[in-house]
């Protein structure tokens, strides 16, 4: 029996996510130079990441 079309939630991954992937975490932390590849993928430190709606600046890196 299937699902009937109504009921079904449309664009289920297509939402925003909360959490990072490692390889996604790992670059945002070399980025910030709080992470390199000499120190192994253990115990990294937790990392905020908000995803901002179109139009909205996050803040500012310095470059």
């Amino acid at each position: 029996m299937s699902i009937d079309k109504s009921l079904k939630k449309g664009g289920g991954l297509s939402g925003s996510r909360n959490v990072l992937t490692r390889p996604e975490r790992l670059a945002l932390l070399q980025e910030d130079d709080k992470w390199s590849p000499t120190q192994g993928v253990y115990n990294l430190p937790k990392t905020k990441y908000r995803r901002l709606a179109p139009g909205q600046s996050g803040p500012k890196r310095p470059s």
